[in-house]
Formats: structure tokens, C-alpha cells, sequence
């Protein structure tokens, strides 16, 4: 029999009571058992704990319902560990108080009548009688013999014996007192609750005072345990009930927050594809109504803005058309007239005043140059509207870029690699004016030789110009293609018009390709020509093609020419 702990009540003169021994305590922090617990922690996989470390919510609905959880357990344990321990110290202190005022007065009637040297018998029938009270506890009761010995009495020989009483209490219980005026006895009542094999039990101690016998007492607690344990039972009960209602409120709670942010949230996805007329139904007064009612503000300040723009935009496309078109025919006629005036600075006659003819040259050529800025402009407004159309055709790279070079007169200052063989369903045109815009931007800007290399590579056709230039600075990479884009603000005119590349990338773009520019390891640009070769294009020489990119080149290799 261990004890557990002890308890100290009030007595009368005849048998007093004092503070017990033997208290209970928590387990000292080097005990073998929390030192096991750690090192059962410091056993667990490092990959369980860093999995169980990296455990994030996502959910809000989750993370409503787990917090609805933990504060309705927290609040259920709380309650129920109160009320628990509340009710312990109750039930306890009650059968305890009744135990221990009963043995004082049968100590005071039964043991306090006694002789102070009885005899065995006598011991023993007051052991008996005393043990046949209300309170049903065993009894054991200790004398002095007058030749010093000691005899002892017992109620339950098997049940309670003097072993069984632990020997601090023993001690306390023969322990003279000092009479001072706060105590008037010299023996006390001790007491001390002990758990023997889980079952409890209360212990009881006193001697009479002025020599008598010294009596004990063992009553088992173990009905008022078990209603304990019920009531714990019930309570575990109780707070999983709390529990499960809690979690279906935190549900219900979710499902009435989280339908308005989910309807918010499948109209933003609408707003964000595109569909500008989304509106949410508004109802109530709540912050979520708020919210709702911000977002259709908002959706329709932006369906307001986006109209503006796109009506500025179609008007600037439709100016720019308009003005192109409007220009063209002027054009001709001032083309027609510089190119009879070229022709007459070219002839041998002279006929040209020697004073105006850089004048004149210099009408031809600005006039070139308009010209070729009209029917940039044009092919720009086409890109815009959606109105390029590719021609397809079979055409081989190979000649295809000879046949470039050729028109322009570039051959002496271009090196060409490429296969023959190499053909590709395109639009020809467009393919033209890609190739001279690289490799015209290559002559002007970068350096001779410029080199053009055709090679097939993870199904793309790849065109890559290089020129030995000086290279692009870095800051200007990014807007190479940019529309009307100058690397040099402090030269703002130049002899093109600053709209080459940029339709060279829509027409690779047409065709569902795209190029990139960059610069070489060991000097000069490169600009890379990529078009897709994954299937045959479905447009005809009519005219079928599109922006779309399934509109993609075939493209087929073949021999060495």
C-alpha cells in the first residue's frame, strides 16, 4: 500500500487532529519516466517531423470548423475539469469528514471507556464494535502492557493490519505535542489517503489522551471512486457532444460565410476572363453585402473604362487606316514625279540644274521613305484589327532566302548556311519581310559579315541572324521590338521608320512562331527566327490562314543539293 496523499481536519481535547504526512507531488524533472518521454521525441523520424512541420491550412472552411473545435474543447475541458475536480474534493472531503468525525467519537465512547492497560479481549471487542458503525471501516487498536509490551486489537485480522499503516503516520500519531495557547491537546488526529492496487483508500490515526490506547482506522473509498469515475465518464461524454456540435456550427457557420466569398470569387474569375457585365446579387446589410456591392462598383467602373478604351482604340486604328489610305493616293502621284526626276538626275543629258539636284535627291528619297512608312502603317492597322490572312505555300528556306538576298543586293555581305531540301508550308510574303527586316537591321546597325543559318530543331524551323557588330546594349534588348522604339534619344530620325521588327514579329507571329534577340558570347547580335513544324498548315493559297497558331508550317527535310 502506497500513499497519495493527506488531509488534516479538527478535533476535540480528547482526540486531536494536526497536519498529515505524506503529501502528494509532481514527478521531479530528471525522473527515468519524462527522460524516456524525451527521448521518445528525440526518436521520431526527421521525415515525420518535417511533414508534420510543413502542415498548412488551406482551406478556410477547414480552418473554421478546427477553430470552432479547439475553443468549444477548450471551453468543454475547462468546464469539465472544473466541475470534475469540484465534485471529487466533495464527494472525498464528505466521506472522509464522516469517516473521521465517527472514529473520533467512537474513539471518545468506545476506546476513551477502556482502562489504560486492557487486555487483549477487551482490545478486540472494542476493535469489533467499533468497526460495526454506520461507516463501515476497519479498526485496529494499540496498548501498552504494564510490563511494557504491546498488545494489539483487531477488527479484520486479514483486512487491516499494523503493517499496512504507514510509518510517518505512525509517528505523527504518537507524537507528543507542546501545549501552548493555540493548542490545548498533546496528541492530534492524523490522516492520509493512500491507492492500494487502484483501489483508495482513507487511513485514519489518534491516541487517547492522557496514556490510552492508540486506535487506526482503514476505510475504502472505492464507491465514492466509482462515482467519480461515472461522473467522469459523463463528463467525456458531455465535451465530445460539445465537440461534434461544435464542429457542425463551425459547418453551418462556413457554409453561411464562405457562399457569398465563393460566389465572389467565381464572378472575379469571370471579370478576370473577360466577361465584364458580371454582377453579384446583393442581399442583406452584413460586410459581405459591402463587399458585394464594391465589386459590381467596380465591375462596372471597369466595363466603363475598358468601353472607353476599346472606343479610343478602335477610333485610333480606324484614324490610322483612314489617314494610311487617305495618304496612298497623294503618294502615287508624288512617286510618279520623283521617279521621273530620278530618272533625269540618272541620265547622261544632265538636264537637272546642278544647284537644286541634292533638293531633288533628297524628294526622291524622303518620298521613298513616306511611302515605305504608309505601307508599314498599313500592314500595322491589318495586325491590329485582325485582318491578316496568311497565304501558304510550299516554299524551300533555302531558295526563299536566296532569293532575299538577291532582291536586295546583299549578296557580297550575307554568308548562307543552309541545306537545300529544306521546305516549309508558309506565307512567302511574310517570310520575305521577316528575312529583310533581320537582316537588313543586321547590315544597318550591327556589321558584315552577316550570317543566316537554317536548321530544323525540336520540330521548329530555326532562321538564326548574326551580325559582327558592337552587340545591343542591355538596356535596350527589351524594346528592340517595340513600335517606333529609338536605342539613342538623341537621334530620333534615322532612314527606317522604327517599325521593321516589330512587323517582322507579328508575321512570326501569324504563323505561330515568335524571335528573339540577343547577343553573342563573343560579339555582335543574334536574332532567332523560330516557326513551328508540328503538322501540315490547314490555310490555302487563297488565303485561309489566321492569327491562330494551328495555323503552324509543315515543315520536311531533304538531301544535300
Amino acid at each position: 500500500m502506497r500513499a497519495a496523499a493527506a488531509r488534516q481536519g479538527r478535533g476535540r481535547p480528547l482526540v486531536a487532529h494536526a497536519d498529515p504526512h505524506g503529501a502528494r507531488g509532481r514527478i521531479p524533472a530528471g525522473h527515468p519516466s519524462v527522460t524516456k518521454a524525451h527521448d521518445k521525441l528525440r526518436g521520431l523520424p526527421a521525415a515525420r517531423k518535417a511533414a508534420l512541420a510543413g502542415l498548412r491550412f488551406t482551406s478556410l472552411r477547414l480552418r473554421l470548423v478546427v477553430v470552432f473545435g479547439l475553443v468549444a474543447l477548450t471551453a468543454a475541458v475547462s468546464a469539465s475539469g472544473i466541475a470534475y475536480w469540484l465534485n471529487r474534493e466533495a464527494v472525498l472531503t464528505r466521506a472522509q469528514d464522516a469517516a473521521l468525525k465517527d472514529f473520533r467519537q467512537q474513539m471518545q465512547t468506545r476506546v476513551g471507556a477502556l482502562r489504560p492497560n486492557p487486555s487483549q479481549e477487551e482490545l478486540q471487542a472494542a476493535a469489533g464494535q467499533m468497526a460495526n458503525s454506520s461507516q463501515r471501516y476497519s479498526v485496529l487498536l494499540v496498548a501498552e502492557k504494564k510490563d511494557g509490551g504491546r498488545i494489539v486489537g483487531y477488527s479484520d485480522l486479514d483486512a487491516f493490519t499494523l503493517a499496512e499503516v504507514p510509518d510517518a503516520l505512525q509517528k505523527a500519531v504518537l507524537k507528543k505535542q507542546p501545549l501552548t495557547s493555540g493548542n490545548d491537546a498533546a496528541h492530534h488526529l492524523y490522516w492520509q489517503r493512500t491507492v492500494d492496487h487502484g483501489t483508495p483508500y482513507l487511513i485514519g490515526g489518534a491516541t487517547v489522551i492522557g496514556g490510552g490506547p492508540t486506535g487506526y482506522m482503514l476505510k475504502s473509498l472505492e464507491p465514492e471512486a466509482k462515482d467519480l469515475s461515472s461522473l467522469g465518464w459523463s463528463l467525456a461524454i458531455a465535451t465530445a457532444l460539445a465537440l461534434i456540435g461544435s464542429a457542425l456550427l463551425a459547418q453551418a457557420a462556413a457554409t453561411t460565410v464562405l457562399k457569398p466569398v465563393h460566389r465572389l470569387g467565381v464572378a472575379a474569375r469571370r471579370l478576370g476572363e473577360g466577361k465584364l457585365d458580371t454582377r453579384l446579387r446583393v442581399s442583406g446589410t452584413d460586410e459581405l453585402a459591402d463587399l458585394s456591392r464594391t465589386f459590381n462598383r467596380t465591375a462596372e467602373n471597369l466595363e466603363k473604362k475598358v468601353a472607353d478604351m476599346s472606343a479610343r482604340d478602335e477610333a485610333s486604328r480606324r484614324f490610322v487606316a483612314d489617314m494610311s489610305h487617305e495618304l496612298r493616293t497623294p503618294l502615287t502621284a508624288i512617286t510618279a514625279v520623283t521617279e521621273v526626276l530620278e530618272e533625269e538626275l540618272d541620265a547622261e543629258t544632265g538636264s537637272v540644274d546642278p544647284m537644286i539636284e541634292p533638293a531633288v535627291r533628297l524628294v526622291v528619297s524622303e518620298t521613298r521613305r513616306l511611302n515605305d512608312l504608309v505601307e508599314n502603317l498599313m500592314e500595322v492597322t491589318r495586325f491590329d484589327a485582325g485582318t491578316a490572312r496568311l497565304v501558304l505555300d510550299d516554299v524551300d528556306i533555302a531558295d526563299q532566302i536566296t532569293a532575299c538576298i538577291d532582291a536586295r543586293a546583299w549578296l557580297d555581305a550575307v554568308e548562307l548556311d543552309a541545306e537545300r531540301g529544306i521546305t516549309a508550308r508558309l506565307d512567302p510574303r511574310r517570310l520575305d519581310v521577316i528575312l529583310a527586316n533581320l537582316i537588313g537591321n543586321a547590315l544597318k546597325h550591327g556589321g558584315s559579315p552577316v550570317e543566316v543559318s537554317v536548321r530544323l530543331a525540336d520540330a521548329r524551323l530555326v532562321i538564326a541572324v548574326r551580325d559582327h557588330g558592337p552587340g545591343i546594349p542591355e538596356d535596350v534588348l527589351p524594346h528592340v521590338f517595340d513600335r517606333f522604339y529609338k536605342a539613342s534619344a538623341s537621334r530620333p530620325r534615322s532612314e527606317g521608320s522604327g517599325l521593321g521588327l516589330s512587323i517582322a514579329l507579328e508575321n512570326a507571329h501569324i504563323h505561330g512562331g515568335g524571335i528573339t534577340a540577343a547577343n553573342c558570347p563573343d560579339g555582335g547580335a543574334v536574332f532567332t527566327l523560330w516557326l513551328p513544324c508540328e503538322s501540315d498548315g490547314d490555310g490555302e493559297g487563297d488565303g485561309g490562314g489566321g492569327h491562330d497558331s494551328d495555323d503552324a508550317v509543315g515543315c520536311t527535310e531533304g538531301g544535300q543539293a
